[in-house]
């Protein structure tokens, strides 16, 4: 309680400061990204020939790497969490498979048995319970874990210029959205106390589901396997279902090229659009990772995406 009643401090904190100021994104360095910023959501909510009516301001956001840090997955985290409390549970499963490389932290593991191995601890820790439950879960992991590498609340491992950004959009009419890899009842837990994003504007990676009423149960039970998984080409797929509109603003971040078909997608926009694609280049205050095809700096090059470097653009990066 005492993290969630720290966490919602810090939001407030955040708004109040840039509410309080002329400048509406005070942790951003003067520089061509945050010009481009201001001039884009002065030019769409000012009448004129770029006037976007507030229903069509739809901004979208991926999350891991681009709202909070990715190094490591925060979900993967909960997924370590997970296994610990099954274990702590039923001990004989310290012996098996893939519990057993995630006590004994056997990175090896998961690098021989791939992708269809991490789905099926995805699968283990976060299926076969109640939606209530799994909620539940996930607020004990955010009340109670630090981040390894940051060594603070996970609370804190948002980057500040971001909820800024947020803030400023939606004091602009904006409709702000998370559209990312993680799954959604995930995020849906933490995005409005971190963002002030509800739940209802988060897009993910979806698990099946299965509506229960018996046995004393009035809820959707979660089952194993994917319905999709939110990345690349999936991520406008999963933007037409819920939104049904494009975005006129979408930012993502390079690491894994996972957010550019969603920046292609807002760029199709009939309407003026701005994407924004964050540079992880600041080994000093966050991490320092690329691509190895340069694929997501390649493409903002090619198409004009505006580059928001951590180490020039941001004064501060975490609350």
């Amino acid at each position: 309680m005492q993290r969630l009643l720290q966490a919602l401090l810090i939001s407030m904190l955040i708004s109040i400061q840039a509410l309080g100021q002329t400048d509406p994104l005070p942790s951003w360095n003067e520089g061509p990204v945050k010009q481009s910023i201001i001039q884009f959501v002065t030019a769409v909510t000012t009448p004129g020939n770029d006037f976007v009516p507030p229903a069509d301001r739809i901004a979208t956001f991926d999350n891991d790497g681009t709202l909070w840090a990715e190094k490591p997955l925060i979900q993967g985290l909960f997924a370590i969490f997970r296994v610990h409390r099954m274990v702590a549970q039923n001990p004989a499963l310290k012996n098996q498979q893939p519990y057993k490389a995630v006590i004994e932290k056997d990175k090896e593991y998961f690098e021989k048995a791939g992708l269809k191995e991490v789905i099926h601890l995805v699968n283990l820790t976060h299926a076969g319970m109640t939606a209530t439950a799994f909620a539940a879960e996930v607020q004990l992991f955010f009340n109670t874990v630090k981040h390894p590498t940051l060594k603070t609340s996970l609370y804190q491992a948002i980057y500040k210029p971001q909820v800024e950004l947020l803030n400023y959009l939606r004091t602009n009419g904006f409709k702000t959205f998370i559209c990312s890899g993680g799954t959604v009842d995930f995020m849906r837990v933490v995005s409005d106390t971190l963002y002030g994003i509800p739940p209802e504007q988060v897009i993910g990676t979806e698990l099946k589901y299965r509506y229960i009423d018996s046995a004393g149960v009035n809820d959707i039970m979660r089952l194993p396997g994917l319905t999709t998984f939110n990345d690349k080409q999936e991520k406008p797929v999963n933007i037409q279902y819920h939104i049904g509109k494009r975005p006129i603003l979408a930012c993502g971040n390079e690491g894994g090229a996972g957010d550019v078909y969603m920046l292609r997608f807002s760029q199709g926009n009939p309407y003026k659009s701005l994407q924004l694609i964050v540079n992880h280049d600041d080994a000093a205050r966050e991490f320092e990772y690329s691509e190895k095809d340069n694929k997501s700096l390649n493409m903002a090059k090619q198409y004009n995406w505006q580059v928001i470097s951590m180490k020039n653009d941001w004064k501060t990066i975490f609350p």
